[in-house]
């Protein structure tokens, strides 16, 4: 599909905030409702986070996935599966009392599971598999593995894999043979849960792309150790003799955390990797950008420097800056995809040598709204005046506060003196969201993306996560027809005012 080159906006909305009968958004009939609304409001972009399986030992953060390929079977909708004949009408409505106001991962993941055996069962006794067995040959680099690993970690009730005998964790292959031909049918089934979700999303995507809608994802940097990656490629991270971390991701002290973030991910052994070809990393983006039309990087200056924490430190305050892999990496790279399909996120502490590197590629960068009225906002990259045409402006990210909720909670008298001065009003309004959307929108950024809680007016009740806090994030929803006609109209006027649709 032809990039797009003029000025767009879009929507933020994960699928797991869709609504559905079912306890979490998925691939369902509100997925293609919501692209309806996006179309109906001329905007050409819907922006998602990690569609990694999560699990809860990471709160189902989609940034610390289990696999860097593989996609989360939560997603996968029972209405799709009974439009196919893979499940029948009385089985996909049995029994359905889920909330609807937060995303119930627990229950979602059991009720969902009994779903996919039946389905599982059925599909068994298909004819013509041809489908499925072409899908898992065009995925092997990954599927497999990832497919053992989920058998594996079953059988020892999600304990880490660097606690498994050490013939499995070491990937002894004769351990892995006799693993292999004991559990045929547990692996089979975890590769048709892969099959099931990348068709249903491959669905969804296409639904899209005909609309002239192009699907922004979104790249982390790093997985989480208790990964299929890190067990079946440990050579590529810092790890011990014993399989644990020598050292731990995470940034230091700035806007989100006075001790900084600690993220706990494996760090990357790059010169390792770069006797590979980076091959490891190459594939990753290949295969987003085939799920994907654009890709986020998130924490893009991980590649250009990291900070590296002693594993088993409390805060991230006492680590360190490492050089990543920079030009060796970025030149292989664009060897081999288009760059114009990257956004790179550089939000917080970002060096000249990392703007350079943005600068070099020409790569698109991210300005958030709610950074751009603080002190010295006359020198803020983020300030309205201060923007560029080549960036991606983001009123508010998944960290951050709901316009609403940052006006109402976050800011003090001095920001809303500048806001008021900036906006020519005397007092500022109620609907603040939509002033701020329309200043957005007015700007010259080439890209404007609005999460879904903005357009609502919603307050931090809507917020999607809190950068430090382990609990209670990627819960919020929202509810079925809150979206609204009048909304998708007011969207699209805004949008053709500015020439963005």
């Amino acid at each position: 599909m032809k990039r797009t080159r003029k000025r767009a906006s879009g929507l933020l909305l994960h699928i797991t905030s869709l609504p559905s009968k079912y306890g979490i958004g998925d691939f369902g009939p509100e997925a293609y409702k919501f692209a309806d609304f996006l179309n109906k409001a001329k905007q050409r972009f819907w922006q998602v986070l990690p569609l990694s399986p999560t699990s809860d030992k990471s709160s189902y953060s989609p940034y610390n996935g289990t696999s860097a390929f593989a996609g989360n079977a939560i997603l996968i909708s029972p209405e799709v599966l009974y439009k196919e004949g893979l499940l029948k009408k009385r089985e996909i409505s049995k029994n359905l009392k889920f909330t609807t106001s937060k995303v119930d991962y627990k229950s979602a993941y059991a009720y969902k599971q009994k779903l996919f055996e039946i389905a599982f069962c059925r599909f068994q006794n298909l004819h013509s598999h041809y489908e499925f067995d072409e899908f898992c040959s065009r995925n092997d680099y990954w599927l497999h593995d990832y497919a053992i690993f989920k058998v594996i970690r079953s059988c020892f009730k999600g304990k880490n894999w660097c606690n498994w005998p050490v013939k499995i964790r070491d990937r002894d292959e004769t351990a892995l043979s006799s693993i292999r031909s004991k559990n045929a049918e547990d692996l089979r089934y975890e590769e048709f849960l892969q099959y099931l979700f990348f068709k249903q999303w491959t669905q969804l995507k296409k639904y899209c792309n005909e609309m002239g809608i192009e699907i922004i994802g979104d790249i982390p940097v790093y997985v989480d150790f208790n990964s299929v990656d890190v067990w079946s490629r440990p050579e590529y991270f810092k790890l011990t003799e014993s399989k644990r971390p020598k050292f731990v991701s995470g940034v230091p002290p700035d806007l989100f955390s006075s001790t900084g973030q600690l993220w706990n991910n494996p760090l990357y052994d790059w010169p390792r990797l770069r006797k590979k070809d980076f091959d490891w990393w190459i594939r990753r983006f290949i295969h987003n950008l085939d799920m994907f039309d654009l890709v986020r990087i998130d924490h893009f200056r991980g590649f250009v420097a990291y900070w590296q924490v002693p594993a088993g430190a409390k805060t991230a305050v006492n680590g360190r800056w490492i050089r990543g892999p920079g030009d060796g990496f970025f030149q292989r790279l664009f060897k081999c995809i288009n760059k114009q399909s990257i956004i790179a996120e550089d939000l917080g502490y970002i060096t000249s040598r990392v703007k350079q590197h943005i600068k070099k590629y020409d790569l698109t960068g991210m300005r958030v709204l709610q950074f751009g009225f603080g002190k010295n906002c006359f020198r803020n990259p983020h300030f309205p005046g201060n923007l560029k045409t080549d960036c991606i402006l983001y009123t508010g990210t998944h960290d951050n506060n709901t316009l609403k909720g940052w006006f109402d909670n976050d800011t003090n008298k001095q920001t809303k003196k500048r806001l008021c001065e900036y906006l020519g009003h005397k007092v500022l309004s109620e609907e603040i969201h939509l002033e701020l959307i329309r200043l957005a929108m007015n700007s010259v950024a080439k890209f404007v993306i609005v999460p879904v809680p903005d357009i609502l007016g919603l307050g931090s009740d809507a917020r999607m996560n809190h950068p430090g806090k382990s609990k209670g994030n990627w819960q919020w929803r929202l509810q079925a027809n809150q979206l609204s006609s009048k909304h998708a109209s007011k969207l699209a006027s805004l949008t053709c005012q500015n020439d963005r649709a």
